[in-house]
Formats: C-alpha cells, sequence, structure tokens
C-alpha cells in the first residue's frame, strides 16, 4: 500500500462512509490474497534474443526468417498494411482485428538484403530486417521512419508468460501522438506512458488505453500497433536535430510488456491514408443515430418521473437544445435494475419524450449484485471465477457484486438478451460505466484481482491479459444485443473504457480529466488522441459542479465535440445552465443553437468517418503532416475539412492566438479574413470561441425551417473549393448517397455546382454565400 492507497483509505473513513470503508478494505485484502495463490511467483527468469538468422522462406505476402532462438513472419496485406509477429505469432487471434486478418498482397517479394539480411518489398513500404534481428520500416523511396532493434525476452525459469521489451528509433522531428486517450496529448512528449485502462483517470492514467502510435515527421507519417492486451508501458523521447551540424539524436520508443505475443501492425502514409487502412483492419465505425450527434445531459438525482418532466420542461421552456437524457447513478441500484416506485411508468413517459424529440439513456455498470440478474447470470455460468473456481466478488457502488466474464460468446449473448427489457422501458440506448471493470479499492488497483479468470474466447487467461479489453467486450455485448432486439435501427453504446477496435461497437467517453482548467485542456487532448487511434465518436463531460466562466468555455468546447454531453451534481436541477445567471445562460443558449444549426454536418462525418476512417475531430496538421508548427499545435482542432475550431482552455480570455494551416479562413461570426500558414490573434469574447471557415468550404447546416442548407463560404480569386454532403434518414442502415459540390469563383459571383456522372447540376438544396463582404 503506497501513499496514494492510505490518502484514498482514509477519505473514505473521514467522510462518514465506514461502512463502506471496511467494505473496501476488505475488498483489498481478498483482493490481494487471491493474487498471492492465483499468481505464480515471479522467481529467476532467462533472458533471451534472436540470435543470427539462419534461413528465410518465402510466403504469400512476405516469408518467415528463422533465427537460432526465435522465428520472425513478417506479411504485408492487400491494403498495404504490414504485420509482423515473432516466435510465431500470427495476426490472430486478436480482439483488434475486425473480420480475421486481411487477404495477403501477392506481389510482394522477400530477397536477400546487404551484410546477410533480407527485406521484403511492397509498394507503399519496405521492411529490412538485419541479421541480428533489427526490423527497419522504410518509405517507397528508402528513408527510414522506423528502426525497431532486435527485441529481448525474460522467460520464467519454470514457465509461464515472458516479459519482453522492444527499442525503437523514429527521426529526430517526429512526433508521437496516440496511445489512447491522453490528457497530457495529443502531442506526447517525453516520459512513461501505461498502457492499462484505468477506471476513472487517476493519477493521469487513461480510462482507454491503446498501444497504438501515430508517429509524424518530415519524410511521412505511420501507425504502429503492437498487438498485445496485456499490462505494460511506453517510453517516449523526441529526438534532437543537430541545428545544422548534422549529428542528429533520433527519437527513441522503448515498450516494456509483461506477457503477451510480440507482433506488431504498421501503416505507413498520409494520415488520411493511414487512418483508412487501420479502420479496414480494425472494423468501420459503428453508425451513431442522428439523434445521437445533439446535445446530451445526465442530471443530478432524480426523485421521480415528475421531476424528469420538470428537467425536460426547464430545457424547453428556456430555449435550450435538448436531444437525450442519461438517467445515470442512483435512478437504479444495480445493472438492469429499476426502481419502479420511482419510475412506475417510465415506458410511457419515454415514448411521449420521444415524441418531443429527447430519446433516454441507461446507465448499466457491469456490477450485478443480486435479483432476477444474478439468477439468470448463475444459470449460464456468467461470471468471472478465480483460479478455484469461485466467483470473484468485487465492491461496487451497489455493495458487494459479481462481474460478468464479456470475453465468453455465450455470456455476451446473455447480456445482449438482458436489454430487452431496458427496451421495453422505453431507453434508446445505454451508457456504460465502471467498465475498465473498476471496484472499489481501499488500497493496490482498483479492478478485479489479476488471478481472475477469464474464458478469452475459449483461450483462457486471466485477468492480466483480460483487464483492458474488459469494457470492449462489454460494448460488443450490448451492441450486438441491441441489434438484434431492434435489427432496424441504429444501437447507441457509449462506454467509458475501451480497446483498439472499440469503434465498431459505438462512442468512448473519455470523461477522466479532473474539473479545471488544466482538465479542460486535457479533454481535448483525450478526444483528439481516440480519433488518431480510429475512435471517432467520443468526447467529455461538461460538469456543471464548477466555477460559472469554466463551466461556460466547456460547454462552448463541448459543442464541437461529436459525443457532447453535460452533466448536473447533487440534487435535481443542481448544475443545470439557468443556475449560473442570465448571463452564462444566454451564451450557453447560442452554443447549444450553434450545435443544433450544424446537425447535417455532423451527420456527414459521422458517415465519412465509417466509410474513411477520418475522425470528426482532428489535429490543425492534418492536411499538412510536414509543417513543424502544425505538430507542435494542441490548442484547437479541425471539424471535418471545413472548419477549424479554437477553444479557451485559460481563464479570463477575450482574445487568442490561433495557428493557421495555410489558406484562406474567415471567422465565422465576423467573417473577417486571415491568410495561412500564419499565426493569428482572434477575438473570443465570453459569448463564443473562435471558428474559422476554410475558404471554399461547403457546409451542410439546418436552415431556419428545419431543412438543410449548403453555407459556402466563398474561395479566394482565382482558387476553387468543394465539399461533401450525406443526406441521413436518422436511423436505419440504408447507405444514403454523398453528394460532391464544387465551388468556383468567377469575378465577384461564386457559382455551387452539384457534380455527378452525368455531369454538373444545381444544388438539391438552398445556398447561402459568404465571406464576400
Amino acid at each position: 500500500m503506497d501513499g496514494r492507497d492510505l490518502v484514498r483509505s482514509m477519505s473514505e473513513v473521514g467522510s462518514g462512509r465506514a461502512a463502506r470503508a471496511v467494505r473496501t478494505w476488505r475488498a483489498a485484502w481478498r483482493r490481494r490474497r487471491a493474487d498471492a495463490v492465483g499468481l505464480p511467483p515471479r522467481g529467476a527468469e532467462r533472458a533471451r534474443v534472436p540470435g543470427q538468422v539462419r534461413e528465410a522462406v518465402p510466403e504469400p505476402g512476405g516469408g518467415v526468417l528463422r533465427f537460432e532462438r526465435s522465428e520472425l513472419r513478417i506479411v504485408v496485406t492487400a491494403g498495404g498494411a504490414v504485420f509482423w509477429g515473432w516466435d510465431g505469432a500470427g495476426p490472430e487471434p486478436s480482439y483488434a482485428l475486425a473480420g480475421g486478418c486481411p487477404e495477403a498482397d501477392p506481389r510482394v517479394v522477400l530477397e536477400p538484403d546487404k551484410d546477410g539480411g533480407w527485406r521484403v518489398v511492397s509498394e507503399r513500404a519496405t521492411v529490412m530486417v538485419s541479421r541480428h534481428g533489427a526490423v527497419q520500416v522504410c518509405t517507397p523511396g528508402g528513408v527510414v521512419l522506423r528502426r525497431d532493434l532486435p527485441p529481448r525476452w525474460w522467460e520464467p525459469v519454470g514457465g509461464g508468460a515472458a516479459r519482453w521489451t522492444l527499442r525503437s528509433e523514429v527521426a529526430a522531428d517526429a512526433r508521437f501522438f496516440g496511445l489512447g486517450g491522453r490528457a497530457s496529448g495529443p502531442r506526447l512528449k517525453d516520459g512513461a506512458y501505461r498502457l492499462w485502462n484505468a477506471g476513472s483517470g487517476p493519477g493521469g492514467e487513461p480510462r482507454t488505453a491503446m498501444p497504438v502510435q501515430l508517429v509524424v515527421a518530415d519524410a511521412g507519417a505511420h501507425l504502429v500497433f503492437h498487438d498485445t492486451t496485456w499490462d505494460g508501458t511506453v517510453i517516449l523521447r523526441e529526438g534532437e536535430e543537430g541545428a545544422g551540424s548534422g549529428h542528429d539524436r533520433a527519437g527513441r520508443c522503448e515498450i516494456r510488456m509483461d506477457g503477451g505475443p510480440l507482433r506488431c501492425w504498421v501503416v505507413v502514409g498520409t494520415p488520411a491514408r493511414v487512418l483508412g487502412t487501420w479502420a479496414s483492419l480494425t472494423g468501420a465505425a459503428a453508425l451513431p443515430p442522428a439523434w445521437a450527434l445533439g446535445h446530451h445531459h445526465v442530471p443530478g438525482r432524480l426523485s421521480g418521473e415528475e421531476e424528469l418532466w420538470q428537467l425536460v420542461a426547464g430545457y424547453r421552456e428556456r430555449d435550450l437544445a435538448l436531444d437525450a437524457v442519461h438517467l445515470g447513478a442512483g435512478w437504479h441500484g444495480e445493472a438492469f435494475a429499476l426502481d419502479e416506485e420511482r419510475f412506475p411508468k417510465l415506458a410511457v413517459v419515454a415514448e411521449e419524450l420521444a415524441r418531443d424529440g429527447v430519446r433516454l439513456v441507461s446507465e448499466t455498470s457491469p456490477a450485478v449484485r443480486g435479483g432476477a440478474v444474478l439468477a439468470s447470470g448463475a444459470a449460464v455460468d456468467a461470471f468471472v471465477r478465480d483460479g478455484s473456481g469461485r466467483p470473484v466478488r468485487g465492491e461496487a457502488w451497489c455493495g458487494e457484486s459479481y462481474f460478468p466474464d464479456f470475453t465468453h460468446a455465450r455470456v455476451r449473448a446473455w447480456w445482449g438478451e438482458l436489454h430487452r427489457e431496458r427496451r421495453e422501458q422505453g431507453f434508446a440506448g445505454v451508457w456504460h460505466t465502471m467498465d475498465a471493470p473498476t471496484v472499489l479499492s481501499a488500497f493496490g488497483e482498483p479492478t478485479l484481482p489479476r488471478s481472475a479468470q477469464h474464458a478469452l474466447e475459449g483461450r483462457g487467461g486471466d485477468h492480466r491479459e483480460g483487464h483492458n479489453v474488459y469494457g470492449l467486450s462489454m460494448a460488443r455485448a450490448a451492441y450486438e444485443g441491441l441489434r438484434e432486439l431492434a435489427p432496424g435501427e441504429r444501437p447507441f453504446v457509449v462506454s467509458g473504457s475501451g480497446w483498439a477496435g472499440a469503434q465498431r461497437y459505438g462512442g468512448v467517453s473519455a470523461g477522466g480529466s479532473v474539473s479545471d482548467w488544466p482538465g479542460l485542456r486535457g479533454s481535448l487532448a483525450e478526444v483528439l488522441g481516440l480519433g488518431l487511434c480510429g475512435v471517432p465518436y467520443a468526447g467529455v463531460d461538461v460538469d456543471g459542479g464548477v466555477a460559472p466562466e469554466l463551466y461556460l468555455r466547456w460547454l462552448q468546447l463541448g459543442a464541437f465535440l461529436p459525443l457532447f454531453r453535460t452533466r448536473a451534481r447533487g440534487r435535481a436541477g443542481a448544475g443545470e445552465p439557468w443556475e449560473f445567471g442570465p448571463v452564462v445562460l444566454e451564451h450557453v443558449r447560442g452554443a447549444l443553437a450553434e450545435r443544433r444549426r450544424l446537425a447535417p454536418y455532423f451527420v456527414t462525418l459521422a458517415h465519412l468517418a465509417r466509410r474513411t476512417g477520418a475522425p470528426y475531430v482532428r489535429p490543425v496538421w492534418w492536411g499538412a503532416p510536414e509543417d513543424r508548427a502544425l505538430r507542435d499545435c494542441g490548442d484547437a482542432f479541425l471539424l471535418g475539412d471545413a472548419l477549424l475550431v479554437a477553444p479557451v482552455l485559460a481563464p479570463g480570455a477575450d482574445r487568442r492566438a490561433v495557428r493557421l494551416p495555410r489558406g484562406r479562413w474567415y471567422d465565422t461570426a465576423t467573417e473577417r479574413i486571415y491568410e495561412g500558414p500564419a499565426q493569428v490573434l482572434v477575438d473570443a469574447p465570453l459569448s463564443r470561441i473562435p471558428v474559422l471557415a476554410r475558404a471554399g468550404a461547403v457546409l451542410p447546416v439546418r436552415g431556419a425551417d428545419g431543412g438543410t442548407e449548403l453555407e459556402v463560404w466563398a474561395p479566394a480569386e482565382g482558387r476553387t473549393g468543394g465539399g461533401l454532403v450525406v443526406r441521413d434518414a436518422g436511423d436505419g442502415w440504408a447507405e444514403p448517397a454523398i453528394e460532391r459540390y464544387a465551388v468556383r469563383r468567377r469575378g465577384a459571383e461564386v457559382v455551387v455546382t452539384l457534380e455527378g456522372e452525368d455531369g454538373s447540376a444545381e444544388p438539391s438544396c438552398p445556398v447561402r454565400i459568404r465571406g464576400l463582404g
């Protein structure tokens, strides 16, 4: 037990929750005893390196290189992704891949290289392997993007999982991004980053950690994914250029894993191409229903249906847009247990709210305490067990509970069917909490014992391997269950924890940051990081328990993030926008109205994310990764291709500096023109945050009559522009057509045409030109 554990345990006792404090102490000691018995002692270890290469065997897409003490398999897929695995590791089984390993590229050649090494030559990348096992990834032109030194394993003498370490070098000018939702990002500076999902982000640990890096350098970008779910640490150190001396210091990455296979995927290309290939490997992003792209709200504790009605009426009376209410902690006792005394006619209420455009979303945690859910789960042997075969118990907010093993298909089917009652009660979706999984603990890590046993799709293993994919598997269970129960609707699932491939089952609420000004900046970094790891639908909660200025600036940022959710605190009505005074209320109304106006644009971005893998929220260097000044910019972001959003991240500011990519940009509030690349000073009054539109952009927006119209920003003289628009029915699985618009300047006139296979045509909806002065 360290100092942090002691402080946490004393705060439990000091707060008057003595009974819970005693239970958390008891649970912590029980977990420690379980691990002492269930985990084998580490004991003596034997170090191993590959040795020298002995032979090479060509195979489709690459081949196998056999070393003295290991072998390396390399496969290049038809889409250009490169896989390699040591010690015979193949691409499968994998929780990240969707539909198995892609087909190998038959054009790839394995051939001898200099000094006894070998190389695999493909269209998009060349992989060079030295005779001692160092692996280099190069561009087709031969520029080295990444160099892995020979790996090293530490194998227990008595048998068991081997630890391993892999050291890599990148260009001196390279910058690191990704590793899941990191509040310290989006650019990951020198330091150690743990690969272990945390329940609530304590100590800077992310709720969604992924071994996915996106590395951007002058020579190009590449994504690397180390496909193992075990606990580990990534240590990064940026390089340093020689300032003309020619003596550059390479950037370094060291990954240390407690176990699991040593295998990885590498994708080379532009950021857009890299994320597109990554999406083809891990699966297309789930398409949220149109209402889920609006404003969500988590109220304080509601005493019943009357207060729910009063809450919604409060938003309507004040002309505040509201699309979904999440019934959160306190309205039910445990997983799938409804308090029927407080909500006797919830299905009727939900139906009436839906007619008014407001959906209900249910909070669900994996903790199962008792009742029919526990009985049905026990009947199908659904719960995680310890090494002796007894179900594992953990302390949750609802009391001592059992936890389903979502890594078993039978358990996922059982859990999915439990959502039938939720749908009958009128809920339109689910929000997962405490799904890291998280248990209350007086000391030690707040999760299940590491010795707890998981099915892991029939392979079997303990919580050291199953922890990071617990939330992912829970999301899969809910998504597949809802899809089965309502095949004509898009499931809405938001998780608090995920892993590579989480986008297949819905969104991720980052939400692990503290509610202060540094936390505001960290929340943006988390969403950007998740997007660069392939999870485009993400957001953070706007906390209603903070000072008025911070609340307003956080809400103004949240209104431009994919998942936009506000959260009140305490009693019903506390922390709502009208409690911050008339000035804040008026500015909140403006931010919510702008989010609703941009609804067609968010729908378009959702469809493009599903089809291309491009996140809604992108770093400002997305289209110009070679611009070093943009690579270092983490306080603004691109929303699609059309808008640049610059949130206010410090108190008392009414202006802020904005780094612009190349081209002309318009302040959307004043239509003032700025030319990039440059750093400019832009007004940021309390009423709004700076939002700039790219010249030539075509932006689908909601008109005054509720229909879609095109907001077109005039291109500069002699320039052209354009954009894509997806018209969506709001739900269902029909694939809508993509409308392609072209914009050109003709003197003082701007011409907008709809481009199709048969030529140009008039736009399908009204057009409003902006930026002509």
